[in-house]
């Protein structure tokens, strides 16, 4: 078994923390020569660099910066030890990193990450936004616990990363008053040649609604393509298009944007799916979020 030499990692994150030898030198009394070689021997230990020199700085390196992150989880756990040992309050809640794929929409990712905020435990949720594939390098990295995007693993990548189907929903219809008027008829014949908000094609969402449209012979004029979908819902709130999103949002989107529907379909499904690092969920708050939304979407 490979022993960690914490000593060497607490200088590590010592000089990381700090941002150089001198700082660092300072908070822990010891000379440059002294913390140099524990953190070269914690390099060697390691088989990879951890810093990169720039100009007279020292710059963490890809490795060293998932090593930091380790080590700041390592020593904040250790503080919160003593404190529990002491008798002292932590308050210390459980942090969750969540990626979230750009096409997926804001009112989508915001039901599926409720569940998280309502465990008996305090969570910190941390979202970042992103295209599908930085987040899943981000993954690799450690760097989040958890990707909630529309689309399953890519075949034949180099992240290990594994899917979950958190359900499926059809979609629902939703235009401004000001243009509900104009789709009257039948369903969905109402929307030839009606005004149309898409999604941009690097979407699941946009490929299915154009194999619907082309199987009934429906062709709307599509006026503006969007990659951002909070700003495909601000276009369509102002009545410039009938724009879709999936149904379980239909209640939330004509409250908070004053849409009315025109039609709902479950011909066209959209699927969502958490991608995490692991087979096996540990973390208790995305374990929430799989199995509610398996409850929700059925």
């Amino acid at each position: 078994m490979e022993w960690l030499n914490y000593h060497h990692l607490l200088y590590f994150w010592v000089v990381a923390r700090e941002g150089g030898l001198t700082p660092a030198s300072r908070v822990l009394r010891l000379a440059h020569p002294t913390l140099s070689g524990q953190i070269r021997q914690l390099e060697e230990s390691l088989g990879e660099r951890l810093f990169d020199r720039s100009g007279r700085r020292l710059v963490l390196t890809d490795v060293g910066k998932v090593v930091f992150r380790y080590a700041d989880e390592i020593f904040s756990l250790g503080r919160e030890m003593m404190d529990v040992v002491k008798g002292r309050p932590t308050g210390r809640p459980l942090r969750l990193n969540v990626g979230i794929a750009d096409v997926l929409p804001k009112l989508v990712a915001r039901r599926l990450l409720d569940p998280a905020l309502h465990l008996p435990e305090q969570v910190r949720l941390v979202c970042y936004e992103d295209r599908y594939d930085r987040l899943l390098a981000s993954l690799a990295l450690h760097e989040l616990d958890v990707v909630l995007t529309d689309a399953p693993v890519p075949p034949g990548g180099n992240v290990r990363a594994y899917g979950r189907l958190l359900g499926e929903c059809g979609i629902t219809f939703f235009a401004a008053p000001s243009l509900r008027g104009r789709c009257s008829g039948e369903f969905p014949k109402c929307l030839q040649g009606a005004p149309f908000l898409l999604p941009t094609e690097t979407t699941v969402l946009r490929r299915s609604l154009e194999q619907w449209f082309d199987a009934h012979e429906v062709h709307p004029d599509i006026v503006a393509e969007f990659e951002d979908s909070a700003l495909l819902k601000v276009f369509g709130q102002d009545g410039v298009g009938v724009f879709a999103l999936p149904s379980i949002v239909e209640r939330q989107t004509v409250e908070q944007y004053g849409v009315e529907v025109v039609g709902r379909t479950d011909e066209v499904k959209e699927r969502f799916y958490a991608i995490s690092g692991e087979r096996r969920l540990k973390n208790p708050a995305v374990a929430a979020i799989c199995e509610s939304a398996r409850a929700l979407l059925g």
